[in-house]
């Protein structure tokens, strides 16, 4: 993931943040089987907010730099 991940506005942060704190580890995959839902009952809408949050949880969680360091 050599860039920081899109973020369209605060609600993606937010809920970011509550999955982070309600699942710890498994936000990234809770943000996917939420993305997944939203695909099966065709809301896209809320399918890209979720991988959208999926990204960024991942992108959170890295063990290292990603991108330019200043």
């Amino acid at each position: 993931m050599p860039y920081p991940p899109f973020v369209a506005g605060r609600a993606v942060l937010a809920d970011a943040e509550m999955l982070i704190r309600g699942f710890g580890a498994g936000a990234e995959d809770e943000a996917a089987m939420r993305a997944d839902r939203s695909r099966d009952v065709g809301n896209h809408l809320h399918f890209c907010h979720w991988r959208q949050i999926e990204r960024l949880v991942a992108w959170l969680a890295a063990d290292r730099a990603i991108g330019t360091i200043h």
